[in-house]
């Protein structure tokens, strides 16, 4: 009889108890938390026992959760697919969400084990948001080395023990990481050919800061089911374009 998800993690909180901060299934995945100060012991287990046998790293990204869960802006309406952080209009109050307190930046590792046809989403958090370091798992799965350079390189997570920690997509002399909540937008600097100098040069951003809001249902009257003209067209018997 094949194993479950369910029995699969049932496995993860036996075998490791109070490495691991959680493990949740949910939607036909399982999630593990684990301590940023327990991750090589666990990851080298998930590799190395039989009973799990992830031998390969396929992903790994890094995690922002800045103000995460938090309701900030308000639509004409709201439904339950999608605009979950919307409200239902002017004449309700804005409503607050906030997550219970925790770490800001967290790391993501997707696991597969090739022998078991199994699959597991891991997650660490960075103990320091002002500083965010986690251990280096390149000494586990070497796929690592130029993923843990792009959450670097994004996010600012500083990999301890990698062996050639530097930036990957930005360029040279970049200021910032771009994929953190409070980077702005437009960003920092703008680049452009100078002719008379005969090479690209660097300067601050001209575009002006702009907040953008997301998801803003609007009223629009074309898609109003009743609309005062048409009841002249239905009494002379035409209807609408």
């Amino acid at each position: 009889m094949a194993e479950t998800i369910e029995d699969g993690a049932q496995r993860l909180r036996d075998r490791f108890k109070d490495a691991l901060t959680s493990v949740v299934v949910a939607h036909g995945e399982c999630t593990a938390e684990v301590p940023a100060a327990r991750l090589l012991e666990v990851c080298t287990a998930l590799r190395d026992e039989p009973d799990f046998g992830f031998d390969e790293l396929i992903d790994l990204c890094g995690v922002d959760y800045a103000e995460y869960g938090e309701a900030e802006w308000i639509a004409r309406e709201a439904t339950g697919r999608g605009f979950s952080r919307g409200v239902r209009g002017p004449e309700d109050e804005l409503r607050e969400t906030p997550r219970a307190p925790s770490p800001r930046f967290a790391v993501v590792y997707h696991l597969l084990s090739l022998p078991r046809n199994r699959r597991l989403r891991l997650r660490t958090y960075a103990p320091d948001a002002d500083f965010p370091v986690v251990p280096s798992v390149n000494e586990v799965w070497n796929s690592a080395d130029w993923f843990e350079r792009e959450a670097f390189d994004l996010f600012g997570i500083v990999f301890e023990g990698h062996p050639d920690l530097r930036r990957i997509l930005t360029d040279y002399g970049f200021v910032g990481h771009p994929f953190r909540k409070d980077f702005p937008l437009s960003g920092t600097v703008e680049v452009r050919y100078d002719p008379e100098r005969a090479r690209v040069v660097y300067e601050p951003v001209s575009i002006e800061p702009r907040v953008l809001v997301p998801r803003v249902i609007r009223h629009d009257h074309r898609y109003d089911v009743d609309r005062p003209e048409d009841e002249g067209r239905e009494a002379a018997g035409t209807k609408r374009p």
